[in-house]
């Protein structure tokens, strides 16, 4: 019965003509009549003769059978069976119930899963069976209707940038009790185990069997980023571990101008048996405050991208100025050392402690400041214990003063000793003393330290149990040089020399920069406790969808401080940056996908459950086989009755015949087949068959996957706006081999020219000469629009001179006003791509090329020029992923859109110049050529 339950049918209604075999059996055995027997006495006479001929009086059973089989076949194979495709566990007309998650941990294939959806809906809707949807991650009120209308409504579904939340499933586990008893579930997982998955599937199992599909590969999301020694490390997990993978993190944010842009690309490897990896970033610091979020190269879904907030961002720093600071020359002021070391990095403010403070600055530097107002105390302290970082310098101020000698300072992270310590002091050193390598605890663990810093004076720490443990950077004696103590959510730090170079050479080194840049951000990117956030609001300022997009979040409602990190996601808080206080400017925090340590654990299904993937198989049609063994069976019948009528030996030279002529030609087509098995030639790949018969953009492939990769993403937006705009259909683009491919089932290749892609070779060259001999174009882009000119500055310029040596390139010039190319299709005047303002080259026209009287263009050369030669990097301007969204932003707002339109308007140009020529230089002749006829 396995066998029998995987067969279904198109026209099911069909069979129930094999109700009336009975009947016709009776017919068959009616007619013709029965023979009358009479007893005639003088047929003894006949007894001893033999007649050739002889009939049946009655037809056998056998045969009737035979021919019954026969019909019965024909019905069966006009009523379409089906092998396979049948997911039903049950028979008849029993409910179906499809189950889908329908979390961020499936939009990577979301469109198998929808495919999959419809394929199980649409035999539903065969079959005549109701069904009902129901949206674990979303859930609405299960409802069964007749299987087109589901179609429709699974059709409209996108995944939810959430997992399904425990109340969810109970609800969903409540509204099962209205479900019939008797369905057929069919359930679509995301692979991911969750709170509450076990009850709900030993509910579904009382109501029918379950069948559940779920994809193969593993889910990744991002885990976390962190601020290690200065550098980004981003963290990743997966659900399983039973295979290696490779993937590439992409750092995403603004330019100076304000564009959108990739800032960084890392590796991100999974070993093998490893559920977690890392990738790390080692950006400048203007770079790093300028990251908007990470994300996972080509895997879409909300889990793969990790939004970007204040614990990451540039920091603001509060330099606030000593009151008797205006006597001293500014060059030699601490604020100058400060400022000079910290504004590539951070924002800075300048003011008094009562005029910063309301700004919330990260950090506040306070330089050699003793005496603290005790208004100005209480707010500041305030500020540090919600999460604020209070840096601080020694100076003749602090060393001449009575502050935390006695007794501990909230706002000093240890006790001082009276007096100071310098070269010929009191407590002098016999020579100045240099730096300690930095511990593995300390903050600046991995600064390499020059020899030519040394300390000539600091203030000292008074001895104390907890002075071992808030010591972060030492002298070479062991006398700390840094200290650091926490205080509520903040911390306070106190370096024990100057900001200027009275006491130590320290400010005049690359170390201070440094240091002072992991100062600022040695905590910045921890979370805040959710405690410290209660009693607050947070406005979403954007949120993610299922596939990682960021949208803006104009209809959703504030979030409480106390659940904006700890709550579950849902409709109600949804993953995305939110904001408190004033737009704009109020404080950031990020709630992504995956927090804190979540790992993804993949889901385990009981034994009962039957397991398929995504790629559910199409249906085997034997329709054809239930005919041909009608036929055959006629066949049979055929034979059976001149058999039993006598007349097979007289007919049978005919019938050898037809089988003779029908095993020759079998054979013949045997012998063919083996003949073309014997080719010793290979067959190209696929996709080259596909160019045979159909159009197809090529690139050339470099070596380097991410520009090929971006090369071929540029080929699919072109072909795309070609589909779209002109008559031109093109397949899907082909990366080319130069040594190995056939360049001639290519009308156009697009080749990015990289500093260090190999040469072709000698076979290469020859294929490439050829190519261009008979017509096809090569659009050799070397990506540098931004940086340099095609006279060989750049490395990518040179290498395409090295390149272009052997080739049988003709004279260029840069694409005059009246060339073809500006209105084979549309009529233009600029060429961008990523970048603009670059000169295009093509062939230069020919001295005979004059301007005609009455001609708006010049008479030029009839052929296309073989070669068009740029920077301006139009494979980025052209790239959409494979939902069609562009994959590299171009400028900023409205002119970015409108530069890359001019690209594909470019892109399309080109290729129907390819195609059709100078057809439109031609046409400005036709005046002409009607007066030539008519004379």
């Amino acid at each position: 019965m396995g066998g029998l339950s995987q067969v279904s049918f198109v026209t099911p209604a069909l069979l129930w003509g094999l109700l009336l075999l009975p009947v016709l059996w009776l017919l068959l055995r009616a007619v013709p009549p029965a023979p009358v027997r009479r007893q005639f006495p003088a047929v003894i006479l006949l007894l001893g003769l033999r007649d050739e001929d002889s009939s049946a009086d009655r037809t056998p059973w056998w045969l009737l059978l035979l021919r019954l089989l026969a019909v019965a076949l024909v019905i069966v194979g006009f009523a379409g069976p089906r092998l396979g495709g049948v997911g039903s566990v049950t028979t008849g007309q029993t409910p179906l119930l499809l189950v889908m998650d329908a979390s961020w941990a499936g939009s990577a294939d979301w469109a198998d899963r929808q495919a999959l959806a419809d394929t199980l809906l649409q035999e539903a809707e065969a079959t005549g069976r109701p069904a009902a949807l129901m949206v674990l991650s979303e859930l609405k009120p299960v409802r069964f209707q007749p299987a087109a209308e589901v179609r429709g409504i699974a059709a409209a579904l996108v995944p939810h940038p959430w997992h399904p939340a425990p109340d969810e499933l109970r609800r969903a586990i409540a509204a099962l009790s209205n479900v019939p008893n008797r369905v057929e579930v069919a359930w679509i997982s995301d692979g991911i185990s969750y709170r509450g998955q076990d009850e709900l599937l030993s509910v579904l199992q009382q109501k029918g069997g379950v069948t559940v599909y779920q994809g193969e590969a593993p889910v990744v999301a991002l885990q976390g980023v962190d601020l290690t020694e200065g550098n980004v490390t981003v963290r990743a997990a997966r659900s399983a571990s039973d295979v290696m993978g490779a993937y590439r993190v992409q750092a995403h944010g603004r330019t100076p101008d304000g564009g959108a842009q990739v800032l960084a690309v890392a590796p991100l490897r999974f070993s093998l048996d490893e559920v977690s990896a890392e990738a790390s970033l080692q950006l400048p610091p203007e770079v790093r405050s300028r990251i908007t979020h990470f994300q996972i190269a080509g895997y879409g879904s909300a889990g793969a991208t990790w939004l970007v907030d204040d614990r990451v961002r540039r920091r603001e720093v509060a330099l606030i100025e000593p009151r008797s600071e205006g006597d001293i020359p500014r060059l030699l002021s601490p604020l100058h050392y400060l400022e000079q070391a910290l504004a590539p990095s951070v924002d800075l403010l300048q003011g008094t402690l009562t005029d910063m403070l309301p700004a919330s600055p990260d950090v506040v530097i306070l330089p050699d400041v003793a005496a603290i107002p005790a208004v100005e105390k209480a707010a500041l302290t305030s500020w540090v214990e919600k999460g604020g970082v209070l840096l601080r310098f020694a100076g003749p101020r602090l060393a001449g003063s009575d502050l935390a000698r006695l007794y501990d300072e909230p706002l000093m992270p240890v006790r001082l000793r009276a007096g100071g310590r310098q070269v010929g002091g009191a407590m002098s050193w016999g020579s100045p003393k240099a730096l300690a390598p930095f511990g593995p605890d300390s903050p600046f663990y991995g600064l390499r330290i020059p020899s030519d810093v040394e300390v000539r004076a600091q203030v000292l720490a008074q001895p104390d149990p907890d002075l071992a443990r808030r010591v972060i950077a030492n002298l070479s004696d062991g006398t700390p040089l840094i200290t650091r103590k926490a205080l509520g959510q903040g911390q306070v730090v106190l370096v024990h020399v100057s900001a200027d170079a009275e006491w130590s050479t320290l400010p005049l080194s690359g170390l201070f920069v440094q240091m002072l840049d992991r100062l600022a951000i040695s905590t910045a990117h921890r979370s805040p406790d959710p405690a410290a956030l209660a009693g607050t609001q947070w406005r979403p300022v954007q949120v993610l969808d299922g596939f990682g997009g960021r949208q803006p979040a104009s209809t959703q409602t504030a979030v409480a401080g106390e659940d904006l990190l700890t709550a579950p996601l849902g409709a109600g808080l949804q993953p995305g940056l939110y904001e408190t206080g004033s737009a704009g400017q109020g404080r950031q925090l990020a709630r992504n996908t995956l927090a804190g340590d979540q790992s993804l654990t993949p889901a385990v299904w009981p034994e009962g459950v039957r397991l398929q993937n995504l790629q559910r198989p199409a249906p085997q049609d034997l329709s054809g086989w239930a005919l041909a063994l009608a036929v055959f069976a006629l066949g049979l019948d055929v034979l059976a009755t001149l058999a039993l009528s006598g007349q097979l030996l007289s007919r049978i030279r005919p019938i050898a015949g037809v089988l003779v002529c029908g095993v020759a030609l079998f054979a013949a087509g045997e012998l063919r087949a083996q003949d073309a098995g014997e080719d010793t030639r290979t067959l190209p790949p696929p996709e080259f068959q596909r160019a045979a018969s159909q159009l197809l953009l090529g690139y050339v492939q470099t070596g380097d996957p991410a520009v090929d990769e971006m090369s071929a993403a540029g080929m699919r937006g072109l072909s795309r706006a070609l589909y779209a705009r002109t008559s031109v259909e093109p397949g899907a683009p082909v990366g080319v081999d130069l040594s190995r491919d056939d360049l001639a089932l290519f009308p156009f290749l697009y080749w990015p020219v990289t500093a260090d892609q190999p040469l072709p070779d000698t076979t290469g060259y020859e294929r490439l000469n050829r190519y261009l001999a008979s017509g096809g174009m090569i659009l050799f882009d070397t990506r540098d629009g931004d940086i340099a000119g095609l006279n060989g500055v750049s490395a990518a310029g040179r290498r395409l001179q090295q390149i272009a040596r052997p080739l049988a390139i003709p004279a260029l010039e840069p694409i005059p006003t009246d060339h073809v190319l500006t209105r084979s299709f549309y009529l233009l005047q600029d060429f961008p791509g990523r970048y603009r303002g670059r000169a295009t080259w093509v062939e230069a026209a020919p001295a005979s090329a004059e301007q005609i009287e009455g001609m708006p263009f010049r008479t030029r050369n009839d052929g296309v020029t073989p070669v068009v030669i740029g920077g301006n990097d139009w494979a980025a301007a052209w790239a959409v992923d494979d939902r069609g969204a562009p994959m590299v932003p171009i400028g900023r707002g409205f002119a970015g859109e409108r530069q890359r339109e001019l690209a594909l308007r470019f892109g399309v140009n080109l290729i129907l110049h390819v195609l059709s020529g100078n057809y439109k230089s031609d046409q400005v002749h036709v005046p002409a050529l009607l007066e030539r006829l008519g004379q």
